[in-house]
């Protein structure tokens, strides 16, 4: 299986979701999509295969959202993509691509959903332990 994670390593979700696929032996892509972010073709088809708009993949804690005026409904899909692309960091991560599909893994076990044989139990940094419900456990 290839697996692509858009992965920010300092960000809590996004190390318990690469946790999860090197769980089940997977050696994903990994980028660091602060250092090297996307390209604008690249973010568009992110969103198109997420089946999201640009304003749905805003991230707005720890950014500069605020700031930016980014709540006002006045800006486009376009701008709002360029807003993106100018400040990586409010590009809400982590996302993950696989051959079932490619979604912003938030929680962080939304990935197991699109892993061919995803863990049944994972136990993320805080201590929580979640599930995988096709795995027969709560």
């Amino acid at each position: 299986m290839t697996v692509t994670i858009y992965h920010n390593p300092g960000c809590g979700t996004s190390r318990n979701t690469l946790a999860m696929i090197r769980a089940i032996g997977e050696d994903p892509t990994v980028i660091e999509y602060l250092v090297e972010p996307p390209s604008r073709q690249r973010l568009v088809e992110l969103l198109a295969a997420m089946r999201i708009t640009p304003r749905q993949l805003l991230r707005e804690k720890g950014t500069p959202y605020g700031e930016l005026g980014l709540a006002d409904g006045k800006w486009s899909d376009d701008e709002l993509i360029d807003f993106m692309l100018a400040h990586p960091i409010l590009i809400n991560r982590p996302i993950v691509e696989t051959p079932k599909g490619t979604a912003l893994c938030r929680p962080s076990e939304a990935v197991l959903d699109l892993l061919d044989n995803p863990v049944a139990a994972f136990t993320k940094e805080d201590g929580e332990v979640v599930h995988h419900p096709a795995k027969g456990q709560p």
